[in-house]
């Protein structure tokens, strides 16, 4: 016979773990200071230039 389980605490504990989780994504994406986040935005900014420019065609192209 399996082990009885409290419904309500069961769902509490789904429940919390998944706002534990919700924050540790937060803490990643927030906990940056502001210089390491506009650094890894200009070195985005550089790769999308650098890829756009190896391009055959223009960009106002549309063939």
């Amino acid at each position: 016979m399996g082990e009885v389980v409290n419904l309500r605490q069961a769902r509490k504990a789904k429940a919390k773990q998944a706002e534990e989780a919700k924050a540790a994504e937060n803490r990643v994406a927030f906990g940056r200071p502001k210089k390491a986040k506009t650094l890894a935005e200009a070195k985005r900014a550089i790769e999308v230039a650098r890829h756009e420019g190896h391009r055959l065609d223009g960009p106002d192209r549309s063939e």
